[in-house]
């Protein structure tokens, strides 16, 4: 995508977060070379080869909209503690959906085994609840985070080839990425009450992500053809299944089909943009009424909605 607007690299020094994501990298390679010489390999494969920190800097900025301009230690922490969540859903994602590769390079259990994968997954889950075990309203948090995913997974994989309807998208994406935002939100905002803009801007990024797959572009992770074989509902998938003949074709996905799902749901675009649309607009009215300097969340709002537009 050609966008620099929307690229992560530029969100960072506009929020004025370049010192505190640099922290970030260093905190969680630091953690790396501490682990176990059995899980070094792969962990340094999966963290220290980049990353959007798109959750990082929601609790960065969710910090500074309410209190103190000066991100702590306790909070880079934190901001660690949910990688290796978000970095566990990415691992046993790319086994469910079967991909060779993210970011350009082969997955963890491509390269390392599936064995090994998922042992690494539950690793980082662990460390996470080790490094926050002193703050029990960051153990809250990431067990309601653990507990919210889990439900998700279900219903997404219980959804699959299932003509359903927005609503249906809309709760499994709640629950899904605008979850981990949400927490990510509590995080920065201690007092919670960021929280719905929290799940806001996360179910923003899913329905962004939805849409770019289905333009076949890469802003943010991939996956529209395994979206269309695994019969995912996506949200251009749930407008367009509205239409009987589609309906039938995505309960039954198969090559012979492809084609015409994947146009059925590039011409439900412009209602996905006009959903994207609502929901940017919502997030900012959260925004501005709950946060005494809003300008950064405000930020994050814009730059995720330009990861769905058009190139």
């Amino acid at each position: 995508m050609n966008n620099d607007g929307a690229r992560p690299d530029w969100v960072i020094p506009e929020l004025g977060f370049e010192a505190e994501t640099q922290a970030l990298r260093e905190a969680i390679a630091d953690w790396v070379k501490s682990t176990p010489a059995e899980m070094q390999p792969q962990l340094g494969e999966q963290f220290l080869a980049g990353s959007k920190y798109f959750r990082p800097l929601t609790i960065f900025a969710c910090q500074t909209a309410v209190g103190s301009e000066d991100i702590t230690k306790e909070t880079i922490q934190a901001a660690v503690a949910l990688e290796l969540f978000h970095n566990m859903t990415l691992v046993v994602d790319d086994i469910l959906d079967q991909s060779d590769e993210r970011r350009g390079k082969p997955t963890m259990h491509t390269a390392f085994g599936q064995l090994t994968a998922l042992m690494t997954s539950g690793f980082m889950v662990a460390e996470g609840y080790r490094m926050m075990a002193q703050d029990q309203q960051v153990v809250r948090l990431l067990s309601e985070l653990m507990s919210r995913l889990g439900v998700a997974e279900v219903m997404q994989w219980d959804s699959r080839k299932m003509p359903r309807g927005v609503e249906d998208w809309r709760r499994l994406a709640q629950e899904d990425t605008g979850s981990m935002f949400e927490v990510a939100a509590c995080l920065g905002d201690r007092s919670e009450g960021l929280r719905e803009y929290g799940g806001l801007l996360g179910t923003l990024y899913h329905a962004c992500d939805d849409v770019s797959d289905v333009r076949g572009t890469d802003a943010l992770g991939g996956g529209g053809d395994e979206d269309i074989r695994d019969g995912i509902l996506t949200l251009p998938a749930a407008i367009a299944v509205r239409e009987p003949k589609i309906a039938a074709m995505f309960r039954n996905p198969n090559p012979k089909n492809y084609d015409a799902l994947a146009e059925a749901f590039r011409a439900a675009l412009p209602e996905a943009e006009a959903e994207l649309d609502r929901m940017a607009h919502k997030a900012i009215a959260e925004a501005k009424y709950f946060a005494a300097r809003p300008r950064k969340l405000i930020t994050l709002v814009d730059r995720t909605r330009a990861l769905g537009e058009a190139r």
